[in-house]
């Protein structure tokens, strides 16, 4: 059975008081499911990761980093390893969210790298994968989110591929308002076990937990965490409102 497991990445938001005030306000109304019934990460800002670690500190929320280099340390202005990831308090990382693939331009052959480096640092990636619009209405969402996550792993061995959590977030419905139906977004979760036991086990297939992620709210969590192979949410925009996020997370257990 997998252990369902929310994100909430906060993006460029927040600030020094509000992402304290945030992460304890979560911290104080999930004490009795984070950790135990359901997993729960919150990825803030660089900046304002170690006061967000420190508000977490006696609670079983993990921190997670939004993005990361591949390079271990180096001439790399304005990035950051994994081992600073570590070192700051970081479980997880986001590798190839959709704002990165399309707004940052980075290829999968870098998110490749990332994935990489994420596991050899010692953290937990979760792997981005999904589609643009354009490419849902020309029927290419398999064809896509095959090519990201073949390339995202490439390379990966049976035990590193034990370290992995995949995402699919349809672009189309990250900050729209619109929304993949549940029986939409179970279709490509259920495609997406189906090719990581082609390309590794049945065994590696069973135990990832895939999420989903995509103007994902209170309102529709429930529903979506129902289907069979929805293992959990990546949440955006609610995960900034206490209530919304809070009640989230209570609905995925």
């Amino acid at each position: 059975m997998r252990k369902p497991f929310v994100a909430g990445n906060w993006k460029m938001n927040t600030d020094s008081l509000t992402s304290v005030g945030l992460a304890r306000a979560v911290a104080d109304s999930t004490i009795d499911i984070a950790g135990e019934t359901v997993d729960v990460a919150i990825l803030p800002p660089f900046v304002y990761m170690c006061n967000v670690v420190g508000a977490l500190s006696t609670s079983h929320i993990a921190v997670g980093g939004q993005d990361v280099y591949f390079e271990q340390k180096g001439a790399f202005t304005g990035e950051i390893s994994a081992a600073m990831l570590k070192d700051a308090g970081c479980a997880y990382v986001l590798c190839g969210h959709s704002e990165r693939r399309h707004v940052i331009k980075e290829t999968d052959e870098l998110i490749n790298k990332k994935v990489s480096a994420s596991i050899s640092g010692g953290l937990l990636p979760i792997l981005c994968v999904g589609e643009l619009l354009d490419e849902r209405k020309a029927n290419k969402t398999g064809e896509v989110v095959k090519r990201q996550i073949e390339r995202g792993l490439a390379g990966l061995s049976e035990e590193k591929m034990l370290a992995v959590t995949i995402a699919y977030e349809p672009v189309w419905a990250i900050g729209t308002g619109l929304n993949a139906t549940p029986e939409q977004a179970q279709q490509v979760h259920s495609m997406i076990r189906i090719l990581v036991e082609k390309l590794y086990n049945k065994h590696i297939a069973e135990e990832m937990r895939i999420l989903y992620g995509g103007s994902v709210k209170a309102d529709n969590a429930k529903l979506l965490m129902e289907q069979a192979d929805i293992d959990g949410l990546l949440v955006g925009g609610a995960s900034l409102k206490a209530d919304e996020f809070i009640a989230i997370i209570k609905a995925a257990v």
